[in-house]
């Protein structure tokens, strides 16, 4: 079995993209449900016009693609540097613990080395313990300013 890991280009790989989004989205991790019908035609081309700030890296296992990282570039006040936010990340379902999670996120890890990022971020759900261990593997943690202060806890709000 052999393990490579590419980032995409949009223009000629947006297919393979969208497959493993699709494939993704509709996992019991990913919310159980399609993506709705805008995002399957739109966000491929909506990618595109953020090419600064959007990127994604497909695993491939000889030459099938396996897994997907959408990342989104970001920036640290903090740290006055960029980071990189893991946004998506998935290994289909029949590909998952041979090693796939590991190599993709030592490539992004390695790239946001390569750019100088301060740091890679990412957000899991409290329940999906195969996604915490893999990322307690190799080298993630929760966030926290100060251990007194607690861990970061993710947020968001419908607009």
């Amino acid at each position: 079995m052999s393990i490579k890991i590419t980032r995409a280009d949009y223009n000629t790989q947006g297919d393979v993209v969208m497959s493993l989004l699709r494939a993704y989205a509709i996992d019991p991790m990913g919310g159980g449900e399609d993506l709705p019908d805008a995002t399957k035609v739109n966000l491929i081309s909506e990618m595109q016009k953020r090419p600064e700030i959007c990127l994604s890296f497909i695993a491939w296992c000889d030459d099938v693609p396996v897994g997907l990282a959408n990342c989104i570039l970001g920036f640290s006040t903090f740290a006055c540097q960029d980071l990189l936010n893991i946004h998506d990340f998935t290994v289909i379902p029949e590909y998952r613990r041979k090693g796939i999670a590991g190599a993709l996120l030592a490539y992004i890890e390695q790239y946001a080395k390569e750019k100088k990022y301060c740091k890679v971020t990412l957000e899991c759900l409290e329940n999906n313990l195969p996604a915490k261990n893999a990322y307690l593997k190799h080298g993630f943690k929760p966030y926290e300013l100060r251990p007194q202060d607690g861990k970061a806890i993710f947020f968001h709000k419908y607009t």
